[in-house]
Order: structure tokens, then C-alpha cells, then sequence
């Protein structure tokens, strides 16, 4: 990975903060985008001492508003010359109804909503490097997720689980699509389930959930494991110009019937839109 850029969402914790640690080892310039810059500032140093590269950047940006997601946009076009890797990784549960400071469902805001908007405008980016790869971090829960069109800002019976396999399986549509509309650019995008991982995602939630998460942490894999399929998609030189495709365990698998719907993905990409347009 020795000159080659990549740029990862969500990466001061968990799956997001070892993926990062990874790629640093493997040569690469890192270019952290957290939320928090106090959070933010820990991991890159962490990043920093344990890869023996100072190559590690810190960005800041909240994925559930658009204006920073379009700021950090241009900071990334202004400071680099190139991005080779686009790892969409950054997301949340909340367990009741909350919404973004843009006046979205965060659920959607954040898992969904920021990443979209962020990639379309890499886009120039990421086709002038001419083979780079663009990874959506989505989970083994979209198989309980719909796209609920009539209701996409779950204003009408909020349940989080629910919520967040919806978004989830939206990852996995969303990557399809831009598969299909940037067919021929070079750019691949592929999708990946990490696994069932032991970090602190949903912690700061005080449900049923996040009581269920801390109980059965005994069984789950590290953050190190579940970076596994991530760094697989973005250094392997087996998955050159695979797109469209989902992962598990670093190996192509077979996601939901919902997931390969090319009416739902169309259909999401032009709401997508709309509601990235609708805030100025």
C-alpha cells in the first residue's frame, strides 16, 4: 500500500480505528474522518505510535451533516493528490428516534445519507486515480432490513434495530448502484459484513440491545478480526476490478434478496439525492 491514499470514516474506534492501524503498517497514507476531534486526536496518535508511521491524518467531520461532510469533501481534494481507497465504515444505532442537525432520521443521516454525499463528491477523485476502490461496511443484520420508502424518516413506529438493518441493507444497495453508474471508470465498489465484533458500538444507547451486545461479548470477534475483510478489499490484488459484490470472512457471499433488488437501489440513489439537494 506505499503511496497509495485512503480515507476511512468512523475510524477513531472499533473495526474503523484497526482498519486504519492496518493500513498505516502496510505503508499507506491514512486519512482518518472522525467525529470528534478530542476522540479523533487519541486514536491518531495510538495509530501513529503502534504503525511507526507518521503518514496518519485526522480530519474532522460529522456523517450525519452535510455541511462538514461537504467541507471535509473539499479539504481531502485541496490536501491530496490521489485516493486510491474510500472506506465507508462509520456508523450508529440509536435506540430511540433522534434527529440529525440537518432534520433527518440520524439512523439514516449517518449510516447512509453522509456516505452517499461524501463518495459523489470524491467521485472526481476517485476516477482519476483510475482503479480506485470505494468499501461500504454494512452487516450481517440487512437481512432483517426493507427500505421503507413511504416512511423514510421513521417517523411512523420507531424501532432502532429495525432502523439500522434498514440502513444497513441501504449500504449494500447503494454499493450496487454505484457499481452499475460507474461501470467502465475503473472505480470498484464492493460491500462486506465484518463480522460480529466486541467494540463499543450502541453503548452509549441503554436498551435492550446494547444490554444483549455487552452480554454476549464473550463471543464476539475483536476489532482486529472484524478489520479483516476491509483491509482484504482494499489491498487484495485477487478482488482488482471486482465490483458490485458483497463479502464475508474476506470471500464473496450471496446477500438478501432485497439487496440485489436493482429497482430498489435506482430508486434509493434518486431519493438519496433529492434529500442531499434539499439542504443548501
Amino acid at each position: 500500500m506505499h503511496g497509495k491514499t485512503c480515507v476511512i470514516t468512523g475510524s477513531n474506534s472499533g473495526i474503523g480505528k484497526s482498519t486504519a492501524l492496518e493500513l498505516a503498517r502496510r505503508g499507506a497514507h491514512v486519512v482518518m474522518v472522525c467525529r470528534s476531534p478530542e476522540r479523533g486526536a487519541a486514536a491518531q496518535a495510538e495509530i501513529r505510535r503502534d504503525s511507526g508511521s507518521d503518514r496518519v491524518d485526522l480530519l474532522i467531520a460529522d456523517l450525519g451533516r452535510l455541511a462538514t461532510v461537504r467541507a471535509v469533501a473539499q479539504e481531502i481534494g485541496q490536501r491530496y493528490e490521489r485516493l486510491d481507497v474510500l472506506i465507508n465504515n462509520a456508523g450508529v444505532y440509536m435506540a430511540t428516534r433522534e434527529l440529525s442537525p440537518d432534520g433527518f432520521e440520524a439512523t439514516l443521516s449517518s449510516n447512509h445519507l453522509g456516505h452517499f454525499e461524501l463518495t459523489r463528491l470524491l467521485e472526481p477523485m476517485l476516477r482519476a486515480d483510475g482503479g480506485a476502490r470505494v468499501i461500504h461496511v454494512s452487516s450481517l443484520g440487512h437481512l432483517m432490513g426493507r427500505i421503507p420508502f413511504d416512511d423514510l424518516q421513521a417517523e411512523r413506529g420507531y424501532w432502532g434495530i429495525r432502523t439500522y438493518c434498514n440502513w444497513k441493507l441501504a449500504n449494500i444497495l447503494f454499493s450496487n448502484e454505484l457499481a452499475r453508474r460507474w461501470a467502465g471508470s475503473g472505480v470498484t465498489s464492493n460491500a462486506l459484513h465484518p463480522g460480529a465484533v466486541a467494540s463499543n458500538f450502541s453503548q452509549n444507547n441503554g436498551d435492550w440491545f446494547a444490554g444483549l451486545v455487552r452480554l454476549g461479548r464473550a463471543f464476539l470477534i475483536s476489532p482486529e478480526r472484524g478489520a479483516r475483510t476491509s483491509v482484504h478489499l482494499a489491498c487484495a490484488p485477487e478482488v482488482d476490478g471486482v465490483t458490485g459484490r458483497y463479502f464475508q470472512r474476506s470471500r464473496p457471499a450471496k446477500p438478501s434478496r432485497r439487496a440485489r433488488s436493482v429497482e430498489d437501489a435506482g430508486r434509493l440513489w434518486e431519493l438519496s439525492e433529492e434529500l442531499a439537494a434539499s439542504v443548501a
